[in-house]
């Protein structure tokens, strides 16, 4: 089946004895255990699994080209269980432009249990290459990155870890299985912020690992999500399947109205750079075009001016939500470095822009009147 159809059908069938067409929630949080005792594959406590989770892990598996998938509560809840699946003293090597929530999970916990890591260039595979050490077990990709839309060649980096028996980790939650599919370009897992383009209305949190393989290793992120208990509620996971309906038709929008967005910005006199893939002006265009079927709908941009310059910016804005999430049918933005707080290393006149479904002339036209 072709994605739209994938997308619409895929576990519809899993856990639901029902004629209903759209499966009903389960809100239980306990099942029934046969007279003759539990099997392993049973339902038992819906916090070991749920009809609707499993239908939307098999849904985002299918959308991903994984063997299995597993749901958590929240993107960085996901990420976290990556990383928990290691042992103390792995070396994981991360990008230096990185979302800021990852880098303050792994330095303020995971390097408290013993994690290693180096926060580094990733758009030179030869510069991977020289950071590699005997006991690195991840190679961590986030492109286009968070917030610089660096892009890194993930066939390149999956072959290079592949040589040195390294798992690679692609958080895919900008691009989306829509436009890029990391797992059939050589990387073993994939991370979403569900939060974000699959809800796709900023109303649900949620998160979830797809594997290419249903091996070892995924088997210890599913023993974190189970006996740690992240995990999103029925109710989510219903969400995020009817959401997921129309993820295709909704990042088809968001790819125009980005990159008419991003070619008014560039012409803009009162913006300094603008960093959208979608560009060819952006250095990683040939490798983001190579691997990419569209180039979606996150832009940052560098207005001409300081700090303070930049927040007046943002707050001039009428249709435009100032919020730091993304992914919504509205179009909203964010002064980066302020959102980032401590720690952040985005520049001072940063904007990072969520490029929503309203018309993009009206969208243009709200920047034109923000940016003066």
């Amino acid at each position: 089946m072709k994605f739209e159809t994938l997308a619409i059908h895929a576990g519809l069938d899993i856990g639901n004895p029902s004629k209903a067409i759209i499966p009903p929630i389960s809100p239980s949080t306990i099942f029934e255990i046969d007279e003759e005792g539990r099997n392993p594959d049973d339902l038992h406590y819906t916090r070991l699994q749920n009809p609707n989770r499993q239908q939307f892990e098999h849904l985002i598996a299918a959308l991903e080209g994984g063997e299995t998938a597993a749901a958590f509560s929240s993107g960085i809840a996901a990420g976290t269980a990556i990383l928990q699946a290691l042992d103390p003293g792995d070396h994981v090597i991360i990008p230096e432009d990185v979302y800021a929530g990852n880098r303050m999970m792994i330095k303020k916990i995971m390097t408290r249990w013993g994690l290693e890591s180096d926060f580094i260039d990733m758009t030179d595979v030869d510069n991977i290459d020289s950071h590699i050490k005997p006991n690195t077990k991840i190679i961590w990709i986030e492109t286009p990155s968070n917030p610089l839309m660096r892009i890194t060649d993930i066939a390149a980096v999956a072959e290079l870890a592949n040589s040195n028996n390294i798992r690679t980790v692609a958080d895919n939650t900008w691009p989306t299985p829509v436009n890029q599919l990391p797992l059939a370009l050589g990387v073993d897992l994939v991370l979403h912020s569900t939060s974000k383009y699959f809800g796709g209305h900023s109303d649900i949190l949620g998160g979830a690992v797809v594997s290419k393989k249903e091996d070892d290793f995924f088997e210890r992120v599913l023993t974190v999500q189970k006996m740690g208990g992240s995990v999103p509620s029925p109710h989510d996971c219903w969400l995020l399947s009817r959401s997921t309906r129309t993820l295709s038709y909704r990042m088809r929008g968001h790819n125009e109205h980005a990159g008419k967005v991003a070619a008014f910005l560039a012409d803009h006199p009162k913006v300094e750079d603008v960093f959208y893939p979608g560009l060819e002006s952006h250095t990683g265009h040939e490798i983001a075009k190579k691997q990419m079927k569209g180039f979606g709908g996150m832009i940052s941009f560098l207005v001409d001016g300081d700090y303070d310059d930049t927040i007046k910016v943002v707050g001039r804005a009428k249709l435009i939500k100032r919020a730091t999430s993304l992914g919504g049918v509205e179009t909203t933005w964010e002064h980066r470095r302020s959102s980032e707080g401590d720690g952040s290393v985005s520049p001072e006149n940063m904007i990072r822009i969520s490029v929503g479904l309203e018309h993009p002339d009206d969208i243009i036209e709200d920047l034109e009147r923000a940016l003066g």
